[in-house]
């Protein structure tokens, strides 16, 4: 109910924006199809059919009604053109958002990085960037983060959070404030079903890391003595808008690693039993002396052996940042 709530304030905006669109233009008989496509989608809600497939009359996925609140077909009753259509929009979609990505391999201000990114579809809910700060002499910020659900609607709020962060960057912030800005301008613009973990932190040329964990799964310090859990300092994001978001703080010397994953990793499953984070922190304790991108290439060769065939069913994205 929620969700329907959410669609219906969405296309009451979209219908206003519509109406005053309409007298600027040459040709308003697209706007006024549109209008009428809105009012249909508001009729529907009103009657209780809404979301219901006018072909087979079963339940359209909440996934494409929120990438597409117009929509009245479900995903196995497109015809050929529409699931074409549909197709070469999920390919753009992908290409795009690889775009988002940052570079990989990257060694900068005393540090080398290297990130695994693998949706489980055309297109997921993953997000993961790393770019020098605003202020600051040799300081870098990174932020990861896992959207609740999957696909298209999933992939639209991680993009979201990719605008987000990248609109905070002017201002010069640390990873606390960071969240905490972001949280409030995520719970202002999206359905309050969505939300958001994430990891976000500033690593200077010292060594020293400030992580704000807001309810992702802990970060790996990876040293020749142990490996440490920085577990999370607040609830994910999206969830209540005024919150607080605690740091922590940790040293890294030259050779230790951060390393940083998504539950995709951890809650792979076999068919019986997860992956788990004790298995990937046993993994990790012998492999102290390998580089950010042997790092990672082991624990995804961990991984294959584990699913022992077995495709993945969430988007995991796997990062390794180690002082030099």
């Amino acid at each position: 109910m929620a969700v329907i709530d959410s669609l219906r304030e969405q296309l009451l905006e979209r219908r206003t924006r519509l109406e005053a669109a309409m007298p600027l233009l040459k040709d308003p008989a697209p706007v006024v199809h549109l209008l009428q496509e809105v009012d249909a989608a508001l009729e529907r809600m009103e009657n209780g059919t809404y979301g219901v497939c006018m072909v087979c009359q079963g339940h359209i996925e909440k996934e494409l009604l929120l990438a597409n609140p117009l929509v009245r077909v479900c995903l196995e009753d497109l015809n050929a053109a529409q699931q074409r259509a549909l197709e070469e929009d999920l390919d753009l979609a992908s290409r795009l958002q690889a775009a988002l990505l940052p570079q990989n391999n990257l060694a900068l201000h005393g540090w080398e990085m290297h990130y695994h990114y693998a949706p489980a579809g055309p297109v997921g809910g993953d997000y993961w960037d790393m770019f020098p700060a605003q202020q600051g002499d040799g300081e870098l910020l990174f932020v990861l983060g896992d959207v609740s659900g999957k696909g298209v609607a999933a992939s639209l709020l991680a993009t979201q959070l990719h605008a987000i962060f990248h609109s905070l960057l002017p201002f010069g912030l640390g990873p606390s404030d960071l969240v905490t800005r972001a949280n409030r301008l995520l719970c202002e613009s999206s359905f309050n079903s969505h939300y958001a973990t994430l990891i976000c932190g500033k690593a200077d040329g010292t060594g020293n890391v400030e992580i704000c964990n807001a309810g992702h799964p802990p970060a790996l310090l990876l040293s020749p003595q142990s490996v440490q859990h920085l577990d999370a300092t607040g609830v994910p994001a999206g969830l209540f808008c005024d919150t607080p978001f605690d740091v922590t703080t940790v040293t890294l010397q030259p050779g230790d690693t951060l390393l940083m994953f998504t539950d995709g990793l951890t809650e792979a499953m076999d068919g019986q039993a997860e992956y788990g984070l004790e298995r990937l922190s046993n993994l990790i304790a012998a492999l102290h002396e390998l580089t950010p991108k042997d790092l990672v290439t082991s624990c995804l060769s961990d991984l294959t052996g584990f699913l022992a065939g077995r495709e993945p069913v969430d988007d995991l994205t796997l990062v390794a940042i180690r002082k030099i």
